[in-house]
């Protein structure tokens, strides 16, 4: 190698270094503040409540408390779009989750963002299965009679779910073209107001996850038919799968997880997914995690670039499903 390629070789390497030194002060420096995670829900569903648990321990690692945001509206799309045009300075970040980042692109024509183009992705946080649950007077003691009652019924029931666009939409869409069947769509502003309705027997039947479920059954306040999973819950030992009541057509399940604005710096990223992974290790918020029966993801189903990867498989699994239903959210 000449003296002047070394050189050359050797000058290209300092620019390299010199350029990234603003992000690796940015990042050292960072945070001098409080963090806004912005829940494009109402509280008191899955996606709010993991929010909290993990936020909670993220604080204590990055030193500045994470303040819990709810900004709900439009299938949680009102909240998304927000971190979206946020300033991409690590201080506001997204519990997003499958409505907003998967279904969303199908269900709204006018969606003012890309989910797998506009954000940075900072990790997966859980996932929940999904359950199908009806009004405690609902007419079917198990998976088959709520079936056949509802094939025949349909077009007199209601079922309610959180919004177009969300989870509890977006599942029971699936389900409901699985059964061939038209209920009237009751819509709610979130996955608490929405079981609170079931309760309260303002809707026949839902789509909903075990958090929101899980409670309102051991209280004897509603029925729970089946979680659409491959497997029993531990949270909810009685309630069987949908493969073994008779529906391994219907799996799905609610996950959800943290993005940052597109342009964040990657220091930043990096110290965020530093710190979800550490609060998704922690002892006591797995517990936490678990007792509301979600599944904690295993290490190689964590990360940015495995998080990137479930997003676009999602959007491509539920696009056609959707767009199958005809169904469109203006």
């Amino acid at each position: 190698m000449t003296l002047q390629r070394r050189q050359l070789l050797q000058r290209a390497g300092a620019a390299a270094v010199f350029s990234m030194l603003p992000q690796i002060a940015t990042a050292q420096a960072w945070p001098t503040r409080p963090i806004t995670l912005i829940v494009p829900f109402p509280p008191g569903g899955s996606t709010d409540v993991s929010a909290r648990v993990v936020a909670d321990h993220m604080s204590k690692t990055l030193g500045q408390q994470i303040v819990v945001q709810n900004v709900g509206g439009a299938g949680g799309t009102t909240g998304s779009a927000r971190v979206m045009r946020a300033d991409p300075d690590g201080y506001t970040i997204l519990m997003g989750q499958m409505g907003t980042h998967a279904a969303a692109p199908a269900l709204y024509p006018k969606l003012a963002y890309r989910p797998d183009v506009d954000f940075e992705t900072i990790g997966l946080v859980a996932s929940f299965p999904v359950l199908i649950a009806a009004r405690k007077d609902f007419p079917a003691n198990n998976l088959k009679e709520f079936i056949a009652y509802v094939k025949a019924n349909h077009a007199k029931l209601n079922q309610g779910h959180a919004g177009v666009g969300s989870i509890f939409f977006t599942t029971c869409l699936l389900l409901n073209s699985i059964l061939e069947v038209k209920p009237t769509l009751v819509p709610f502003g979130g996955g608490a107001p929405t079981m609170t309705a079931l309760i309260g027997g303002q809707v026949d039947y839902m789509c909903g996850d075990i958090i929101v479920g899980g409670a309102p059954y051991e209280a004897g306040q509603i029925k729970i038919y089946a979680l659409a999973a491959a497997k029993r819950n531990p949270a909810l030992p009685n309630v069987p799968s949908t493969p073994e009541a008779g529906l391994p057509a219907f799996q799905a399940s609610a996950w959800n997880g943290l993005f940052a604005p597109k342009g964040t710096p990657r220091p930043i990223l990096d110290r965020l997914t530093d710190a979800l992974d550490r609060a998704l290790d922690d002892e006591g918020t797995r517990k936490r995690m678990l007792v509301l029966g979600s599944d904690i993801p295993d290490k190689p189903q964590r990360g940015q670039q495995a998080f990137a990867a479930l997003v676009k498989s999602e959007i491509a699994r539920w696009t056609p499903i959707i767009q199958a239903a005809g169904v469109k959210a203006e």
